[in-house]
């Protein structure tokens, strides 16, 4: 009888014992930072989680949101004109239509983004990814991308004037008909991108990869081509007018219906009537 008196006690304990642990597992859970649902209301600040959070039409400019956690946000139509946005997390954000203007966003993440016809003039994108982003129509006139991520970017009709792409990533982007009057794309990596109809007059090229890019229609007029890679690139009816196209790279090139006035060949010699 003691024997199954101590037996059944002993089960008491047991069966209490793993009550109470079961009861503080809950609590933890309960408590755990990761299960709190993000606060949209939350002061932007450096380091702030408004992921997934509506900011359509926010008035931010000039507000500091670095390293915040902006993924799937929408700010359409934000203004966040001088914004320090650097290594902030923009992952598939929505941003049509911001104002971005001398904004700061090196480092920042805007992978698959949505940028159509934002204002980034003069805005800092040094390092930044962009892999699949959609900035159709965007201005980037005189923005710095230095070193910056834009594989797969679609910046058709998009404005990049003055901009400085130096050592930039652009393969397979898509710049059909976009603005680059000017515009830095030394040592660019932008093997298949398409520049149909864009506008490339007194572009800096020199070492660039363009490897199997297409510039049917381009406008080259006075860019500099020094040592660039054009090998089976599309170039039919470009205007070369005054190009400088020293060393570079022109194997398997499709050349029909270029414009090669006073364009400098890659032989160093001036171009003929049948061109180089």
């Amino acid at each position: 009888m003691v024997r199954r008196l101590g037996f059944h006690r002993m089960r008491v304990a047991i069966g209490l014992g793993v009550a109470l642990v079961g009861a503080f597992s809950v609590t933890v859970g309960l408590a755990s930072p990761a299960s709190a649902a993000v606060n949209c209301q939350a002061t932007p600040a450096p380091l702030v989680d408004l992921h997934g959070c509506n900011l359509t039409g926010a008035q931010l400019a000039g507000t500091d949101l670095s390293g915040a956690n902006l993924a799937r946000a929408t700010l359409s139509g934000a203004n966040l004109a001088g914004a320090k946005l650097s290594g902030t997390r923009l992952v598939h954000a929505v941003l049509s239509g911001t104002t971005l203007t001398s904004a700061n966003l090196t480092g920042a993440n805007l992978t698959g983004a949505t940028l159509g016809n934002a204002a980034l003039s003069n805005a800092t994108l040094d390092g930044a990814h962009l892999t699949g982003a959609n900035l159709t129509g965007a201005n980037l006139t005189n923005a710095s991308l230095l070193r910056a991520h834009l594989d797969h970017a679609v910046l058709s009709t998009a404005t990049l004037s003055g901009a400085n792409l130096i050592r930039t990533a652009l393969v397979g982007a898509n710049l059909s008909g976009a603005k680059l009057l000017g515009t830095r794309l030394v040592y660019a990596k932008a093997r298949g991108v398409d520049l149909v109809g864009a506008n490339l007059t007194n572009g800096h090229l020199e070492g660039a990869v363009l490897s199997g890019a297409n510039l049917t229609r381009a406008n080259l007029t006075g860019a500099t081509l020094f040592k660039a890679k054009l090998m089976a690139a599309t170039l039919t009816n470009a205007n070369l007018t005054n190009a400088t196209l020293v060393r570079a790279n022109l194997a398997g090139a499709v050349l029909s219906g270029v414009t090669w006035t006073g364009a400098a060949c890659p032989s160093g010699s001036l171009a003929g009537l049948l061109g180089c």
